[in-house]
């Protein structure tokens, strides 16, 4: 108790001193001159004035190095199932690989946002199997050289409401769906076109999914934004399972351009039953992205209260 109560006499004396000593200033120098001091500690950022926070309208495009997981299984309706194959394992795929992402974001009102997002990944690759292959309506022998292909598109669209909303944190619930289109698939490398064949499932997979999203501005110049969504369903013939994340960091460069940095996330199980085939897709990917944003249109009101 003595040692807070000789604390608060000091600190009492020192605010004192400080208090005479800027009082003896103010008489010796006029007001103007103080104001542009250059010394004088700088103003206080609003979130509310930033260029690159709270806009209308957001677009962003960039890079993504994902690292890629990918399970394949197709077989015929008749129950000859074909062996589970690992496209990085047994066909020779990399698991490294270099991207196309662009997104769109629409700020209706304060709390609410409407999103819009694209990712594009073509890989093929060429081996001399090491284990024997049944996909689809072959089977592709041990030592025979395959080539094969894996193209898949996703489409997002999401909603997010903002259930807290203040000028430097926003924390909202999303509801969206991924549109993922895949076409993969293995050609034998006969030495004649006679001895070719080849087969490849392609199909449309629409995942709903359901998540969490949060927003903060760190700095005048520095932003977070992070989210994570996760939904399985059975819709006709296709049985799916969804999980993806990111956590970005934004860095504004000048006015309303920024660049971020961020690592993404992204596990499919898909179950897809066509006329003849049946298939079983599993992929996953991870890995850094980099992008720019622009933000424009007229800032969205927040409230502190």
């Amino acid at each position: 108790m003595k040692k807070l109560f000789y604390f608060l006499i000091v600190s009492l004396f020192f605010t004192t001193i400080q208090a005479q000593t800027t009082a003896e200033i103010m008489v010796e120098k006029p007001l103007p001159t103080l104001q542009n001091n250059s010394e004088a500690p700088p103003q206080d950022y609003d979130p509310a004035d930033l260029t690159w926070h709270g806009r209308r309208f957001k677009v962003t495009a960039g890079v993504f190095f994902p690292t890629n997981n990918t399970q394949v299984e197709v077989g015929s309706n008749n129950g000859d199932f074909g062996n589970m194959i690992d496209f990085e394992k047994d066909l020779g795929f990399n698991k490294n690989t270099t991207s196309f992402a662009g997104a769109f974001e629409w700020k209706i009102s304060r709390r609410s946002r409407l999103g819009a997002e694209y990712f594009y990944l073509k890989r093929t690759a060429s081996k001399t199997l090491q284990k024997e292959i049944e996909f689809g309506d072959h089977t592709y022998p041990v030592n025979a050289r395959v080539s094969a292909f894996m193209d898949n598109q996703i489409y997002r669209i999401t909603y997010g409401y903002a259930f807290v909303s203040k000028p430097k944190y926003e924390i909202g619930a999303l509801i969206g769906a991924h549109i993922m289109l895949a076409d993969v698939g293995i050609k034998l490398e006969g030495v004649t076109a006679a001895v070719e064949y080849s087969d490849d499932f392609d199909f449309t997979a629409p995942l709903p999914d359901l998540g969490l999203w949060t927003e903060i501005v760190l700095a005048k110049k520095w932003g977070l934004y992070a989210n994570a969504n996760y939904f399985a369903i059975k819709i006709d013939n296709i049985d799916g399972r969804i999980l993806s994340y990111n956590l970005s960091i934004l860095y504004n460069v000048y006015k309303n351009l920024s660049l971020t940095a961020g690592y993404t996330g992204l596990n499919i199980r898909v179950d897809a039953e066509k006329e003849r085939l049946n298939g079983y897709f599993k992929w996953g990917y991870n890995g850094p992205t980099l992008t720019a944003t622009y933000a424009f249109g007229n800032h969205v009101k927040f409230y502190k209260h």
